[in-house]
């Protein structure tokens, strides 16, 4: 499996608020690679799809 992250690492890395991740997972209706307790986490290569819409 690639390397995963929760939207807190993913906005920490992309210098954003969790809000603006989760707004822009929510817009891109990405599904979680993987689930433990309600922590959900998405693939890294999502990253630059995240951001583009973002901006």
């Amino acid at each position: 499996m690639d390397e995963v992250m929760t939207a807190g690492a993913i906005a920490k890395e992309l210098g954003v608020t969790d809000t603006k991740v989760k707004k822009a997972i929510k817009q891109l209706a990405l599904e979680p690679v993987a689930k433990k307790g309600c922590c959900s986490y998405y693939a890294k290569d999502k990253l630059a799809e995240i951001k583009a819409v973002m901006v």
